[in-house]
């Protein structure tokens, strides 16, 4: 009888250890599944966005071709009715759903060419451009913030300050426009675009961190400057540290489309800013997606990164 109960109970456990790890096992693959499913609600939704706001902006569905005198009515109804397709933005936005679907992106009426080639042709320019950006900021932010922490001098702070206040007053295009005159590459124009706002970011949350109990309490303990800032200061900061990529790739590809202009880069933010000029409604749409998806996989792949991490600790 004893040994009847006893089975019975290591069943049990086996049973709920079991049920533990298929869980587990399980959560991982949720959390992927619950990311997924935002990066396409969002990517669907800011795709809708953009596609209203160039609908409702001026000068949408204006044709320079309307202005020339010598066309007759019918070619001027012509003219209008290319444009017609575009003004009701539900079914073009469902019209762009069903071509995407099949691979198509549409068709681009101001520079005559498939959508797909254009940004086939730019999109790797671009993406090099961002790389060096995004990690050149954070790179440069970060490590004035660790210095900053670290030497704790009025000086440096104030040099930093200067420094970082210069890089974010003065425009991207003009940052362009002295690193076009140096004859510097235009994609270290866009590290010192994002480098003030991650500086000042990460700067507040180290010495916020720095001036926690345990922090201090590490301290007292006589532990070495290098090992309270590493182990008690950077890691538990890692997470909030993390969210600044995503920011960062919005930021970097906003600051990308000054610069290309100016430099004549042939990526997609000079595609981006002759689609705005023309109104190109399905080349600013793809564009929008395209930005909205760079910056959600970022962010995803840094909360999927911390997720891994805090079961390690």
């Amino acid at each position: 009888m004893f040994s009847l109960a006893g089975h019975s109970r290591r069943a049990g456990r086996g049973a709920a250890q079991s049920v533990a790890t298929l869980q587990g096992r399980a959560a991982p693959i949720a959390l992927v599944l619950r990311h997924l499913r935002r990066i396409l609600l969002t990517v669907l939704l800011g795709g809708l966005l953009g596609a209203t706001l160039v609908r409702l902006g001026p000068g949408f569905g204006v044709d320079e071709r309307d202005l020339d005198q010598r066309l007759g009515t019918e070619s001027r109804a012509a003219i209008r009715s290319e444009h017609a397709a575009d003004n009701n933005i539900a079914l073009f936005y469902l019209r762009y759903l069903s071509g995407l679907v099949r691979g198509d992106l549409g068709f681009s009426k101001s520079l005559n060419r498939p959508v797909a080639e254009l940004l086939k042709e730019r999109l790797p320019l671009t993406l090099v451009s961002l790389a060096y950006g995004v990690l050149g900021g954070l790179g440069i932010g970060f490590a004035l913030a660790l210095v900053t922490v670290m030497w704790r001098a009025p000086a440096s702070d104030v040099l930093t300050a200067i420094l970082s206040g210069l890089c974010l007053a003065v425009p991207a295009a003009v940052i362009a426009l002295v690193f076009l005159w140096m004859g510097a590459p235009g994609r270290w124009a866009i590290a010192l675009v994002v480098f003030p706002h991650v500086y000042r970011y990460a700067k507040n949350l180290l010495v916020s961190t720095y001036q926690l109990p345990h922090v201090l309490a590490a301290r007292a303990k006589g532990l070495s400057s290098l090992r309270v800032l590493f182990a008690h200061v950077v890691l538990p900061a890692a997470p909030q540290l993390a969210a600044l990529a995503g920011i960062s790739v919005s930021l970097a590809f906003g600051a990308s489309i000054p610069i290309e202009v100016i430099s004549d880069t042939p990526g997609v933010g000079q595609l981006a800013w002759r689609a705005a000029l023309d109104r190109d409604l399905p080349l600013l749409v793809n564009i929008t997606i395209l930005v909205a998806l760079l910056t959600l996989v970022v962010n995803t792949l840094a909360d999927l990164a911390l997720a891994a991490r805090r079961p390690a600790e």
